[in-house]
């Protein structure tokens, strides 16, 4: 339970065939997440033996009420999400990619900015390779980042404001259960990917009247963006004909370059140490 007594949303956490990537985001879940949170581990039969054994050791070990599951066959990256979705039901869930490092307390202040408006559908933290919600610049990847400690920090001064995105952003996003549902979830006939079928959903619901928005006090950290299915593109295109213009705007607008700069104010008079290149295994 959250501080406020509302149910903390569950954490479903795709499991992919990258065992590096895998253990230093369990390692950052197990640090930055408050124990007794629900996480799901879900295998759509990609982990290896050896991604197994790391999986069976962090589930013996972890301080949150984690739990694995791995389908015989897999399906597609979208069928495989829905399917865990739907079994959640109307509850809350945060969707979190296998190759990310989350902050500390990332999961209760997205939890705390979804309590400010019934109207939040979505709500991404910023990520340095999270496209329109990319800090330090938009659109941009940055590997040379100060410490998570500070990070976390520092967003959490930014309590307030909740700026509309275009769309989520897949390398985190914390889904209103309700709305997922009377969005009748993802659309797996359509899309490959996850990357484009939450764009989809964020479109959807946004008709609906439900926002997709930044929550500015979390940041969750990633070597690189999630890229869409082959095809996954066109059909959202065909789909939503204004999106590339829609994107294109945001980016040249820039509506968040403000905040963004004030997130760049607070590690400056904190005195942010030197970029912590060993955040990414295998970066130079």
């Amino acid at each position: 339970m959250s501080p406020s007594g509302a149910p903390t949303p569950i954490v479903l956490l795709p499991v992919g065939s990258d065992e590096v990537a895998l253990d230093a985001c369990l390692s950052a879940l197990e640090a930055g997440t408050a124990a007794g949170t629900r996480v799901w581990l879900a295998d759509n039969a990609q982990a290896g033996p050896r991604g197994v054994a790391l999986i069976e050791g962090w589930l013996a070990r972890t301080h949150l009420q984690a739990g694995y599951t791995r389908r015989t066959t897999p399906v597609s990256e979208v069928a495989h999400v829905d399917e865990a979705l739907r079994a959640c039901g109307a509850t809350d869930v945060v969707v979190l990619a296998d190759d990310t490092r989350v902050t500390p307390g990332w999961l209760d202040r997205l939890a705390a900015g979804f309590r400010q408006e019934a109207t939040i559908a979505t709500a991404t933290p910023w990520c340095n390779a999270g496209e329109t919600a990319a800090w330090p610049r938009i659109g941009e990847i940055e590997l040379e980042l100060p410490a998570p400690e500070l990070l976390a920090s520092a967003c959490a001064r930014l309590a307030g404001e909740q700026p509309e995105l275009p769309a989520a952003v897949g390398h985190a996003v914390l889904l209103r259960g309700s709305a997922y549902v009377m969005a009748g979830g993802l659309d797996a006939a359509s899309f490959r990917s996850w990357p484009a079928a939450l764009i989809d959903l964020s479109l959807r619901l946004s008709g609906h009247g439900w926002r997709n928005v930044l929550c500015p006090t979390a940041f969750v950290l990633r070597e690189d963006e999630g890229m869409p299915g082959d095809g996954d593109m066109d059909a959202l295109v065909a789909r939503w004909p204004n999106w590339n213009a829609r994107i294109a705007g945001f980016l040249m607008d820039d509506p968040l370059h403000a905040l963004r700069a004030r997130l760049g104010e607070v590690l400056a008079r904190a005195g942010q140490p030197s970029p912590q290149l060993d955040l990414f295994p295998g970066s130079t």
